[in-house]
């Protein structure tokens, strides 16, 4: 008898329209979860929609919206609310990186990356939790960007070193409502994000990984299930990193 992990289970996925996000909000509905995407572009929530429910045949809806303003928040927690009643997991992968060095970094710039990949990333968890009780977990999506010191990428790599440190605070303030917090870090993942990267770039970060390759979307999503079910169940405030060794080594 198959046993699906996160049968009975309502998850939201920020980002869940394309990418890394998507692959997970598709691995999780094949669990069994109940799962509701959110991001900007309705078209590619639609389309994540149609992919999700031919492959796994399970319960799937979008909201569109933007994680960094408060209104579209808030609509999307009142149609979880209302249509499951509860939250069990959530995964923040809503981001965005732009290459900028210390000398050509704006305003604009700083304030972009500042916005979505923090402090989106807050109060997008700041409303969940109002609906998670015990035995809830959330997965901050996170990047290898937070622990190394990649030249020309200084404002991403702070964001996401940002996102780690939530995750170590929130774990101490939720512990004892029952909430476990991780972060989910990837490496170089083989992603629509780097169709506008040249083959030169490409095999440039490649040499750097042991594996001698890039991630897949699946391999992100398998071990986000990992941090998300029971079977991590006394892993909290921790960093998986999903890299082919590349921080590891």
């Amino acid at each position: 008898m198959l046993v699906l992990k996160l049968e009975g289970k309502t998850v939201v996925v920020t980002g869940g329209n394309s990418g890394i996000g998507l692959a997970i909000a598709k691995r999780f509905a094949e669990e069994g979860a109940y799962v509701f995407i959110t991001g900007r572009r309705q078209a590619q929530l639609d389309e994540a929609v149609s992919l999700i429910g031919k492959a796994a045949g399970g319960r799937v809806e979008a909201v569109q919206g933007d994680v960094t303003q408060a209104d579209d928040l808030d609509r999307l927690f009142d149609i979880v609310k209302a249509k499951a009643g509860k939250l069990d997991i959530l995964v923040t992968s809503s981001g965005t990186g732009e290459y900028a060095t210390l000398e050509s970094t704006t305003e604009e710039h700083f304030d972009k990356l500042f916005d979505l990949n923090v402090r989106g990333m807050v109060f997008t968890v700041q409303r969940a939790v109002k609906l998670m009780s015990s035995g809830s977990s959330m997965v901050l999506v996170g990047s290898i960007a937070g622990s190394r010191g990649m030249g020309g990428y200084g404002t991403y790599s702070a964001t996401k070193a940002a996102v780690r440190s939530y995750a170590r605070t929130w774990t101490s303030e939720l512990s004892e409502r029952g909430i476990r917090v991780n972060t989910l870090s990837p490496g170089p993942v083989d992603t629509p994000i780097f169709d506008g990267v040249g083959d030169d770039i490409k095999q440039w970060l490649i040499k750097q990984i042991p594996l001698s390759r890039m991630g897949k979307p699946d391999e992100i999503a398998n071990a986000a299930l990992f941090l998300a079910s029971a079977d991590s169940s006394f892993v909290a405030g921790a960093e998986l990193c999903i890299d082919g060794g590349m921080t590891q080594v």
